[in-house]
């Protein structure tokens, strides 16, 4: 497979947003029904309560387990905003981080959506904001600007399209050839793109704490554990851009190497019949993946590929959004406009 000359961008701020402790961390902690009732009544309250507010409950692959395990729906980014479009309830509690949130509002904007907690960020989307959009812009006039999902929604205001790590070949693939393309913010996605696509790309230097954390080294560890395993990497992983040229090399073997999104992973998991697979992504995936096969022994590459972000939701806060509608996500007007108009780009190809 040859290489591709890269274009880079440096984005003018690495630092991940701060969540030692939130505001709904701090409010659960003063809540005195909240701390008088157990995790099973927690539950019960749940139950309940999604009735009585005509709420559907979303929950993204890397959720704690107790949360996955409650909601009306489980996946990944893209097939949870088809489902926030397609709900008929009211309301929307999203358990995911807060961009997810914000595009379900974009989609559905009858509807009240909700997040147990509002500074559930994400380290990827923090990378880039509209202004530097903007002047990238201005630097490539005519050029086409592809934005994966993992953005905020006045960054998707300014780009043409959308994209997911399940479509996001698809959407490059379908730009005129003769189009400059533009891909932020994660830099691992976008050059697994390049690869698979043929297609140069100007690549935002952006990338997911946890996935680029995921490196070679820890590949290679695993396997001499589990010579026969199979193994399924994210593509924002750190390590595939290596792995897609030692597959090319004969080093990996083609045939127990996969590069999927999450909800490609949970497929794989209904449809394997290995007695083993290394998963490189964020270790909430196992849950989901374990419920959908336990005959096969999901083995995390790393076991600390944790987002913190993801794990900020938690049963009490959901209790407590459900409870006193808490956080209502909202977009305003023209940026819901312009960014559903890139989404919507995004959902056509599927």
């Amino acid at each position: 497979m040859s290489e591709i000359s890269l274009s880079t961008v440096e984005p003018e701020n690495r630092e991940r947003p701060v969540i030692l402790k939130t505001e709904a961390t701090r409010a659960i902690e003063a809540d005195a029904e909240i701390q008088a009732l157990s995790h099973d009544e927690l539950i019960e309250g749940i139950q309940r309560l999604r009735k009585e507010r005509d709420a559907v409950i979303l929950a993204h692959n890397y959720e704690i387990g107790p949360i996955q395990d409650i909601a009306d729906f489980v996946g990944d980014s893209l097939q949870l905003s088809q489902q926030a479009a397609a709900t008929n309830a009211s309301r929307i509690v999203f358990c995911g981080v807060y961009f997810m949130a914000e595009t379900a509002a974009i989609l559905s904007p009858d509807k009240q959506v909700l997040i147990p907690d509002n500074e559930a960020g994400c380290s990827l989307a923090a990378m880039a904001t509209a202004a530097e959009v903007r002047r990238w812009r201005e630097k490539h006039p005519g050029a086409i600007i592809v934005a994966y999902v993992n953005t905020s929604a006045e960054v998707k205001a300014e780009v043409d399209y959308c994209c997911t790590s399940s479509n996001a070949v698809k959407v490059v693939a379908s730009i005129p050839a003769d189009k400059e393309i533009l891909f932020l913010p994660d830099f691992f996605l976008g050059l697994y793109i390049q690869r698979m696509t043929g297609r140069k790309l100007h690549l935002w230097m952006g990338e997911c704490h946890v996935h680029a954390g995921i490196r070679p080294d820890d590949i290679h560890t695993m396997w001499k554990k589990y010579p026969e395993a199979d193994l399924v990497l994210h593509p924002e992983c750190g390590c595939v851009s290596q792995c897609m040229l030692s597959i090319a090399d004969g080093d990996l073997p083609a045939e127990k190497t996969h590069v999927l999104s999450t909800g490609g992973m949970v497929q794989y998991a209904k449809n394997s019949t290995a007695k083993a697979t290394l998963v490189g992504t964020e270790v909430g995936m196992l849950h989901r993946m374990r419920k959908e096969n336990p005959n096969t022994e999901f083995i995390p590459l790393k076991r600390d590929a944790i987002c913190e972000y993801m794990k900020t939701i938690t049963i009490p806060k959901l209790y407590r959004s459900l409870r006193d509608l808490t956080y209502e996500v909202r977009v305003p007007e023209p940026t819901a406009t312009r960014a559903r108009a890139a989404i919507e780009r995004m959902m056509q190809h599927l």
